[in-house]
């Protein structure tokens, strides 16, 4: 399949006469996915709330299936924040596992939203939250109406965990159950009672609700407070998911999950044996990416990705490198990675070309801001994706943040400026697609001593690429001779703020670009 040619011009790549591993589709887990918080995204209704309806119309903003296109993203996955029946605007708080939410649309919506996926070789996850569930659930109101009988015998009585007054183990939230002297734990809200998977009920609900939607054809999950399954018990909460795995891997040996660990490596570490896991470390304001892109010592970049992929490969050959630089938890990229300094875009860099399955934030893409302020919400993380066109789609309940901060455009803006940074990633996945070696390859590093420029030497199927970034702001030149280990003959492509030139064992990369080389 032909790949949209890559144009000589700043902010773009360059091709040479590399020959790469080019595939004619994305046939496996190695995907760049783009999360979606549902109701931000787009209306397709006029009542102000995202829908699938809206996904389902701007599809081709997201991939349109083809590979020549200039105004298509190219993304191989979605993620969909929660879309079962909720009692908030956020819907993790999930009242029917069964029931899609009718301000989002009907289980005919999602699988026509499933086939078209499907149709464009682009894999859909959902956001399966079951470490809890809404107060209002109908297995929470049994839960209660037996303690308050006292009918140990039901079925519902050990559905949750719950203790007694003198039970209760510090460092855990409780609320109490009307009418008993019991109460049940609630570490994220007392409206989000959390499940008991010591009961095989239990286990075999979630089960069959995860079966049911890969029987929709459903590719995955994204799963939320993967560490919380037993509060503050790893041991525990491995135990579960390694179960789980076992079981979902029956039903779709191909299923693709990623798990909610938000930590440390040390405790992220101890889920990978079955769990991808988003990488947490690099992620955010003062993450690895970050750091780098903003004209740090891309070493500590590749240092720390190297050590990173060794440990999870070492604990699961299939493990995967999940990398992203902010989600729907966060504050938005954009407004500490500065647009007009384009540190934006040597972040894209860093975890678009980079080994495993990377994941764009909605409207990361256009540079959307965002952030929780003073007013302390969440609300604020989530806003309404700025198409720039008659979208009715509206900023969620309890937002604060004021729109005359959104100064980097709208899709619309983008899509016409060939320079924007939406471009830049339509380029970047491009790339990353032309040389499959960089999502799947094995990762070393290369320590480029006294300079901020950094690199990793890939190796896959017998072959070498080199892939260097200059997260500087001042151009290197890099005496190859003095790394004998690099058997660097030419360029592939560069992309980035400059230029990247070969002369002899002298390697020229211009500031805040980025280099494939053989």
């Amino acid at each position: 399949m032909k790949r949209r040619v890559l144009i000589m011009i700043l902010l773009t790549s360059l091709l040479f006469g590399c020959t790469a591993k080019t595939k004619d589709t994305i046939d496996d887990n190695y995907r760049v996915f783009y999360q979606i918080f549902v109701g931000s995204f787009s209306d397709s209704n006029n009542d102000g709330i995202g829908d699938l309806r809206g996904i389902i119309n701007r599809f081709d903003y997201l991939n349109d299936g083809n590979a020549n296109s200039t105004s298509s993203l190219g993304v191989q996955g979605i993620w969909l924040s929660p879309i079962f029946l909720p009692n908030s605007y956020h819907k993790y708080d999930t009242i029917d596992y069964y029931q899609i939410d009718p301000q989002f649309g009907t289980k005919d919506d999602l699988i026509e939203l499933i086939e078209l996926c499907h149709q464009r070789n682009v894999k859909i996850i959902l956001d399966l939250v079951i470490n809890h569930t809404s107060s209002e659930h109908d297995w929470f109101r049994n839960f209660v109406a037996t303690h308050q009988a006292n009918n140990t015998y039901n079925i519902y009585y050990d559905f949750y965990t719950y203790v007694t007054k003198d039970t209760k183990v510090n460092g855990r939230v409780y609320n109490a159950i009307p009418s008993t002297d019991h109460f049940y734990e609630c570490n994220f809200s007392n409206v989000m009672p959390e499940l008991n998977f010591d009961n095989e009920l239990v286990k075999d609900e979630i089960l069959k609700i995860a079966k049911y939607y890969l029987d929709l054809g459903i590719d995955g999950f994204r799963f939320d407070a993967a560490k919380y399954i037993y509060f503050r018990d790893n041991t525990a909460s491995v135990e579960f998911w390694n179960w789980f795995m076992g079981k979902l891997r029956e039903i779709k040996p191909d299923i693709y999950v990623v798990g909610e660990v938000w930590s440390n490596d040390i405790e992220t570490l101890q889920y990978i044996e079955e769990l991808n896991c988003f990488n947490f470390q690099t992620s955010q304001t003062e993450g690895a990416i970050a750091i780098a892109a903003k004209g740090g010592n891309c070493n500590v970049f590749t240092a720390y990705v190297d050590s990173y992929l060794d440990k999870i490969k070492n604990l699961n050959p299939d493990a995967m490198y999940i990398p992203f630089i902010s989600n729907h938890d966060m504050d938005r990229s954009a407004g500490y990675l500065m647009m007009a300094n384009k540190f934006s875009h040597m972040a894209a860099n860093l975890y678009i070309l980079c080994s495993g399955s990377p994941f764009i934030y909605y409207g990361e893409e256009i540079g959307m801001k965002g952030t929780r302020g003073g007013a302390n919400t969440d609300a604020n993380r989530r806003l309404a994706m700025l198409w720039g066109d008659n979208d009715t789609v509206k900023d969620p309940v309890g937002t604060t943040y004021d729109s005359q901060k959104q100064t980097n455009g709208t899709v619309a803006s983008h899509l016409k400026d060939k320079d924007s940074l939406f471009h830049y990633y339509r380029k970047l996945i491009d790339l990353r697609n032309k040389y499959p070696q960089i999502a799947r390859g094995d990762y070393d590093k290369i320590n480029f001593v006294g300079t901020f420029v950094g690199g990793f030497i890939i190796t896959y199927n017998g072959e070498t690429t080199y892939l260097i970034h200059n997260t500087g702001t001042q151009e290197k030149v890099i005496d190859l001779s003095q790394y004998p280990e690099l058997q660097i003959s030419e360029i592939c492509d560069y992309i980035g703020q400059s230029k990247a030139i070969l002369e002899g064992t002298n390697l020229t990369i211009g500031p805040q670009t980025s280099v494939i080389l053989q």
